[in-house]
């Protein structure tokens, strides 16, 4: 353990014990009034990263519309999502909602196109993952606690991020591994960077293999179910999609390519075809084509509300049959989903896909957009420190090499949204 680990007064909370309370920096006694697992989710609830998702690309850039989802409702209704689905385990509740709230924080602006093309730029030094990226904001960049030295100065010892209890940050990671030593079903996928790696350690105390804790589960799971029902809702209210077009076997089969190339290689046309029939025919399905009026979009909601029902109704009956209805928390379980789920949830995925993401217009946007933040990075990497913002400045100028260099340039583009990044590079480009 760090010498830096503390319990917060010895405080339990439920079924969790004093380890899962602990913090990496010790805190002063404060009031029992809050649970430690209540301090940390509103530590994520008021931070800077939390609102700068508002100007986030999901999948449709904000600003579009209204309407449109951005990082920050997508993150809140995977929280809502995730909460009941946690809590009908045995979960502490506010553990689940903050880890859902915390999962997309490291999201650099224009969603996952942003983050291919940071990745593609720090190469040399590890590469870029907006998971890892939630953990370096959570122990390190979001301003809240400092780890000062003993004897020394205030401000002498490194940020310690927001400080989160043990059980709310092992929950938070989604991939608990450093890259290239995930499964091989998690792709590039990693959760920590190399200069990471102590908090990480602490974390994961106790921790024998790259184990998931049941919150990070179920938080995983929420994300899922969430954007798979409300991506195509977006899609649906932006004529990007119709849901008859589904109707027609040629155009299901375009979609089912894309699950098999996206989401699952193994599935067969009689499978996804099944998958599709069990959707459209449990009852909620529109009958009539989308048009924008009320009972159309009532019809449309409803429709969005009952999948969430049914794929989380779905894992909460599996993981109790195979675990019984004890609380469930941590390492004690983990979290089943049946397989017939999974694929209606691909299903859902593959047509968001198909009509939304792989579109002509989305194509050329996404060149754009990596244009700017790969020009962001060269610019920075000339003008540094100008350009960056006084926190940023401050790494910048105690790093000890180029390496740790180019990683403060990375966490300064990573930290900006849509418009900011396009701001910004307006500046900086000659």
């Amino acid at each position: 353990m760090n010498e830096w680990g503390s319990s917060e007064r010895g405080q339990t909370t439920g079924c969790y014990d004093a380890a899962d309370v602990e913090r990496w920096v010790p805190e002063p006694p404060k009031s029992a009034s809050r649970t430690p697992f209540a301090r940390d989710r509103a530590r994520v609830l008021h931070s800077a990263a939390l609102r700068r998702l508002a100007a986030k690309t999901q999948v449709l850039g904000p600003g579009i519309d209204d309407f449109v989802r951005t990082r920050l409702t997508h993150s809140l209704e995977v929280a809502q999502v995730g909460r009941e689905l946690g809590q009908s385990l045995g979960c502490d509740p506010d553990v689940v909602d903050t880890a859902c709230l915390a999962h997309d924080l490291g999201h650099p602006p224009f969603g996952h196109n942003g983050e291919t093309a940071l990745d593609e730029v720090s190469g040399p030094i590890g590469g870029f993952e907006g998971n890892a990226q939630t953990l370096r904001l959570l122990t390190r960049l979001e301003a809240k606690t400092f780890a000062d030295l003993p004897g020394g100065a205030p401000g002498d010892g490194r940020s310690a991020g927001l400080n989160l209890t043990r059980a709310t940050l092992d929950a938070a990671t989604k991939y608990p591994w450093c890259r290239g030593e995930g499964p091989p079903e998690a792709g590039a996928k990693f959760g920590v960077y190399d200069d990471d790696q102590e908090v990480f350690g602490w974390l994961r105390t106790g921790v024998g293999d790259s184990r998931r804790c049941l919150e990070a589960q179920v938080m995983d799971f929420a994300d899922d179910v969430a954007y798979s029902v409300h991506d195509v809702e977006d899609g649906v209210v932006f004529g990007r999609i119709s849901l008859d077009w589904l109707a027609d076997p040629a155009e299901r089969g375009s979609v089912w390519e894309v699950v098999r190339d996206w989401y699952i290689p193994g599935s067969d046309d009689a499978e996804l075809d099944a998958a599709y029939d069990r959707l459209r025919g449990f009852g909620y399905w529109p009958r009539a084509a989308y048009d924008g009026h009320r009972r159309s979009l009532a019809a449309l909601k409803d429709l969005t509300s009952q999948l969430i029902g049914r794929f989380c109704f779905a894992a909460e009956r599996a993981t109790q049959d195979a675990y019984g209805p004890a609380p469930l928390i941590r390492y004690r379980a983990d979290l089943v989903v049946p397989h017939e789920t999974r694929v209606e949830i691909a299903v859902l995925k593959g047509v968001a896909a198909r009509y939304v993401m792989r579109s002509a217009e989305r194509v050329a946007l996404l060149s754009r957009q990596r244009e700017v933040v790969q020009g962001l990075v060269a610019a920075l990497r000339l003008s540094a420190p100008y350009g960056l913002s006084p926190g940023f400045q401050a790494d910048f100028e105690a790093a000890a090499d180029d390496p740790g260099r180019l990683r403060v340039i990375i966490d300064q583009v990573a930290s900006l949204t849509d418009a900011s990044a396009v701001s910004l590079y307006r500046t900086l480009r000659p």
